[in-house]
């Protein structure tokens, strides 16, 4: 814990195999420790109800559970899961929260197998079991179709964004920007008066030969979250293979864009529809964008050089805060 100035805070930790940062507006008097613990324990809840990577979370026992059984869901793990449902319907399955096995099969992930191209039979078999048509989520049961695993990786970091901002809410933070592993939230302003602004990157390599302005945005009730093929990825015969899976397919991203950028009104949202913008692709990701008026930023790499398309409502958003500054 250290203090940037007499009125800002800024607290870390880590969670989900990845690091968190809260910056926050507080009184030079106030004890940072009861903050910093219950920061902390939003999270650690996240995890215990939706980390693949823990046995006893509650993702955990719906993946091991036999046909037919229905289990009692924690609210916040509902509340995800029927996030995630809407993305998936919304989007054609470009979404899907049922792809952990595939996910693995492709050397990803908490069961990742060998890192290798798999046989076609056992890839369609993989497939087989997945579906996010086949859960069936009904209040707080949730029942086990038989095979099915849940993986909400694509939009619990940003779900535990969202949760932390709130908690902060209630302990009488009237400015906060939370960050985890690359998901961010705002809200408030800082002691001088403005906005939380953040520089939207997507990797150093394409930030460095990009031909465009840096894109900064000032976050006020606004998230941003970036998926992108930067991150987890490896190759095999020469051929790269990204961590995002398009479900459409069973198989990784191919030409996966250097970085997709969602801004939101909430992390969860930005952080799903990243992912699901990922697997359409630039050009259908663009139109379906502009479709369901989502802000979204995509960086693609070409034999050109380094390309930035935005989505018409990232464009305004960025009109609006430049007319605003």
């Amino acid at each position: 814990m250290t203090f940037a100035s007499p009125d800002i805070a800024r607290l870390g930790g880590h969670t989900m195999g990845t690091t968190w940062q809260v910056t926050l507006v507080a009184t030079p008097s106030r004890d940072l420790h009861p903050l910093h613990a219950g920061i902390q324990a939003q999270l650690d809840t996240v995890v215990a109800q939706m980390s693949t990577w823990e046995a006893g979370s509650d993702i955990s026992r719906f993946n091991a559970a036999p046909a037919g059984t229905a289990l009692s869901v924690p609210e916040p793990f509902g509340h995800v899961l029927r996030a995630a449902l809407d993305i998936a319907a919304r989007s054609g399955g470009a979404f899907d929260p049922t792809v952990g096995p595939l996910v693995a099969l492709w050397g990803f992930g908490a069961h990742a197998h060998a890192r290798r191209v798999p046989d076609i039979s056992l890839l369609d078999a993989t497939r087989a079991r997945c579906g996010w048509q086949r859960l069936s989520l009904q209040g707080e049961q949730l029942t086990q179709p038989g095979g099915l695993e849940l993986d909400l990786s694509a939009i619990a970091k940003g779900f535990a964004v969202d949760a932390v901002s709130a908690w902060l809410r209630t302990q009488d933070i009237s400015a906060a920007l939370v960050e985890v592993g690359g998901e961010l939230y705002g809200y408030g302003s800082k002691p001088d008066g403005q906005p939380w602004r953040v520089l939207v990157e997507s990797e150093p390599e394409a930030d460095a030969a990009a031909n465009h302005p840096p894109r900064v945005l000032a976050l006020n009730d606004l998230a941003v979250a970036t998926s992108g093929d930067r991150w987890h990825h490896y190759a095999a015969d020469g051929v790269q293979y990204s961590h995002t899976l398009d479900p459409r397919t069973g198989s990784p991203v191919t030409r996966a864009a250097a970085a997709v950028t969602v801004v939101a009104d909430d992390a969860m949202h930005a952080d799903g529809w990243a992912t699901a913008l990922t697997v359409m692709g630039r050009e259908q990701g663009l139109a379906f964008a502009g479709e369901h008026n989502l802000a979204a930023r995509f960086v693609t790499r070409t034999a050109d050089g380094i390309e930035e398309h935005l989505s018409p409502a990232f464009q305004r958003l960025l009109d609006a805060q430049q007319a605003a500054a």
